[in-house]
């Protein structure tokens, strides 16, 4: 569950970009927020006090994510301003519809405006793009996972984002899961030798995943008795040739290189698992636009 500290850490961020005309004082900005810090030169020459409604509406059609990051960015704006999400995040929505809905002080919600439509749709963006992937895979058991591949300072948002579109997270981050990779590999001499010193450290502590580039190594990693093994880069062929020699003495991840077209011939294999990079850090934007009435 993400924490309060690092939704807020994020946000403030976000709102010092456009609002702070002193990278300097950002660093302070983004720990204590106050309004008088916030300049919006436009907003703040034509209104003062005037209120109005503005609506959130959707330009493309998607699955919904980041409705709760959107609160919050407005709460640090102005915690005057009232907001009505007609639509929860997971929730699919369609090009046109009216999503929520602000009242308050005109140049307080427009202060909030760009952050919080920048956030909605980079999230939502993620969570519509897995929903498509998850559809083509209806009626199999494999599973869409998320990756590493994150924008920085933005992990546990997108792979809440992931959820949202009915996928699952690969590992948060190089502290919660052993993937021993290539390079892991290359530099210890083999996998036999990386799983030998993992187990070493910590016993059965952790679940090991390892990535293999080749049979050979599918074969040595089923040898050393692994939870997960990864195909990484294979093509079609040579992962129904990995499943035979695995033979459901671990999990299965297909990687590398997957994509819409790549997963759907993955459809008739017994894999448990295919991760995507693209789908957190390239997967499109969700299009939003804030109307004042």
């Amino acid at each position: 569950m993400m924490s309060s500290f690092y939704i807020d850490l994020v946000i403030k961020t976000a709102l010092s970009e456009d609002l702070t005309p002193h990278p300097e004082d950002r660093i302070e900005i983004t720990v204590d927020v106050k309004e008088k810090e916030f300049i919006d030169v436009t907003s703040d020459a034509i209104f003062h006090d005037e209120e109005c409604q503005a609506d959130i509406l959707a330009k493309s059609e998607g699955v919904l994510s980041g409705s709760s990051v959107v609160k919050r960015v407005f709460e640090l704006v102005d915690p005057s301003l009232f907001l009505k999400f007609r639509k929860t995040d997971g929730e699919p929505f369609n090009k046109g519809e009216k999503i929520a809905t602000l009242k308050g002080k005109i140049k307080s919600i427009l202060r909030g405006e760009r952050i919080a439509l920048n956030f909605l749709g980079h999230l939502s963006g993620i969570a519509t793009e897995v929903n498509k992937l998850v559809k083509i895979l209806e009626g199999t058991e494999i599973k869409i996972l998320d990756t590493r591949k994150t924008l920085p300072g933005l992990r546990e948002l997108e792979k809440k984002a992931v959820v949202h579109g009915d996928g699952e997270n690969h590992r948060m981050g190089l502290y919660d899961m052993i993937l021993i990779k290539d390079n892991h590999i290359d530099a210890a001499g083999s996998i036999t030798e990386a799983v030998k010193r993992v187990r070493v450290r910590y016993g059965t502590r952790y679940k090991i995943e390892v990535e293999t580039r080749w049979l050979t190594e599918v074969e040595e990693a089923i040898s050393c008795g692994v939870d997960r093994i990864m195909l990484d880069n294979m093509q079609k062929n040579q992962i129904r040739r990995a499943v035979r020699i695995i033979g459901g003495k671990a999990e299965i991840e297909v990687s590398g290189n997957m994509n819409r077209k790549s997963i759907r011939k993955l459809r008739n294999l017994p894999v448990d698992y295919i991760s995507l990079g693209y789908i957190t850090n390239a997967a499109g934007h969700s299009d939003f636009s804030m109307k004042i009435k």
